[in-house]
Protein backbone atom coordinates (compact mmCIF):
# COMPACT_ATOMS: atom_id res chain seq x y z
CA UNK A 1 0.00 0.00 0.00
CA UNK A 2 3.23 2.53 0.24
CA UNK A 3 3.23 3.30 -3.57
CA UNK A 4 -0.87 4.23 -3.38
CA UNK A 5 0.03 6.87 -0.73
CA UNK A 6 -0.46 10.20 -1.99
CA UNK A 7 2.78 12.26 -1.43
CA UNK A 8 2.95 14.09 1.98
CA UNK A 9 5.68 16.21 3.90
CA UNK A 10 5.32 14.33 7.37
CA UNK A 11 3.12 11.11 7.93
CA UNK A 12 2.04 11.28 11.58
CA UNK A 13 1.46 7.24 12.63
CA UNK A 14 0.74 5.65 16.13
CA UNK A 15 3.61 3.05 17.83
CA UNK A 16 1.41 0.13 15.42
CA UNK A 17 3.76 1.66 12.64
CA UNK A 18 7.18 1.81 14.11
CA UNK A 19 9.08 -0.53 12.33
CA UNK A 20 12.86 0.06 10.49
CA UNK A 21 11.70 -0.96 6.82
CA UNK A 22 8.66 1.30 7.18
CA UNK A 23 10.67 4.16 8.34
CA UNK A 24 13.16 3.64 5.70
CA UNK A 25 10.54 3.19 2.87
CA UNK A 26 9.35 6.56 4.27
CA UNK A 27 11.86 8.54 3.87
CA UNK A 28 13.23 7.05 0.69
CA UNK A 29 9.86 8.43 -0.80
CA UNK A 30 10.73 11.75 0.75
CA UNK A 31 8.34 11.98 3.73
CA UNK A 32 9.49 12.08 7.07
CA UNK A 33 7.69 9.99 9.97
CA UNK A 34 6.70 11.09 12.82
CA UNK A 35 6.04 7.65 14.81
CA UNK A 36 6.95 7.04 18.55
CA UNK A 37 8.93 4.38 19.09
CA UNK A 38 7.72 0.98 21.23
CA UNK A 39 8.44 0.82 24.64
CA UNK A 40 10.65 -2.30 23.91
CA UNK A 41 13.46 -0.25 22.37
CA UNK A 42 16.73 -0.56 23.44
CA UNK A 43 17.21 2.84 21.82
CA UNK A 44 14.22 6.43 21.89
CA UNK A 45 13.51 6.89 18.46
CA UNK A 46 13.04 10.96 17.81
CA UNK A 47 10.10 12.08 16.78
CA UNK A 48 8.25 15.53 16.47
CA UNK A 49 6.07 15.67 20.16
CA UNK A 50 4.14 18.63 19.08
CA UNK A 51 3.51 17.52 15.84
CA UNK A 52 1.95 14.09 17.04
CA UNK A 53 -0.26 15.60 19.81
CA UNK A 54 -1.93 16.93 16.63
CA UNK A 55 -2.97 13.65 15.88
CA UNK A 56 -5.79 13.62 18.18
CA UNK A 57 -8.13 16.09 16.13
CA UNK A 58 -7.86 13.31 13.70
CA UNK A 59 -9.22 10.53 15.99
CA UNK A 60 -11.85 12.28 17.43
CA UNK A 61 -13.29 13.38 13.93
CA UNK A 62 -13.03 9.11 12.81
CA UNK A 63 -15.08 8.81 16.09
CA UNK A 64 -17.69 11.01 15.45
CA UNK A 65 -18.13 10.10 12.24
CA UNK A 66 -18.39 6.12 13.48
CA UNK A 67 -21.55 7.88 15.78
CA UNK A 68 -23.14 7.83 12.30
CA UNK A 69 -24.26 4.05 11.80
CA UNK A 70 -24.63 4.24 8.13
CA UNK A 71 -21.18 5.12 7.89
CA UNK A 72 -19.83 2.62 10.80
CA UNK A 73 -21.74 -0.57 9.00
CA UNK A 74 -20.61 0.67 5.41
CA UNK A 75 -24.50 0.24 4.28
CA UNK A 76 -23.42 1.55 0.92
CA UNK A 77 -22.16 -0.94 -1.45
CA UNK A 78 -21.22 1.66 -4.14
CA UNK A 79 -17.74 3.82 -3.27
CA UNK A 80 -19.30 6.80 -4.39
CA UNK A 81 -22.29 6.48 -2.26
CA UNK A 82 -19.84 5.82 0.55
CA UNK A 83 -17.55 9.07 0.16
CA UNK A 84 -21.41 11.45 -0.07
CA UNK A 85 -22.44 9.28 3.45
CA UNK A 86 -18.90 10.71 4.67
CA UNK A 87 -19.15 14.20 3.38
CA UNK A 88 -22.51 14.47 4.18
CA UNK A 89 -21.98 13.25 8.01
CA UNK A 90 -18.27 15.32 8.20
CA UNK A 91 -20.72 18.51 6.87
CA UNK A 92 -23.72 17.93 9.69
CA UNK A 93 -20.96 17.32 12.81
CA UNK A 94 -19.09 20.66 11.24
CA UNK A 95 -22.02 22.76 11.45
CA UNK A 96 -24.03 21.21 14.73
CA UNK A 97 -22.36 22.14 17.97
CA UNK A 98 -22.01 18.89 20.39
Amino acid sequence: MLPAMPEAPVLIADRGYDADWFRQALRDRGTRPCIPGRSGRSRPIRHGKQLYRSRHKIEIMFGRLKDWRRVATRYDRCAHTFMSAIALAATVIFWLPR
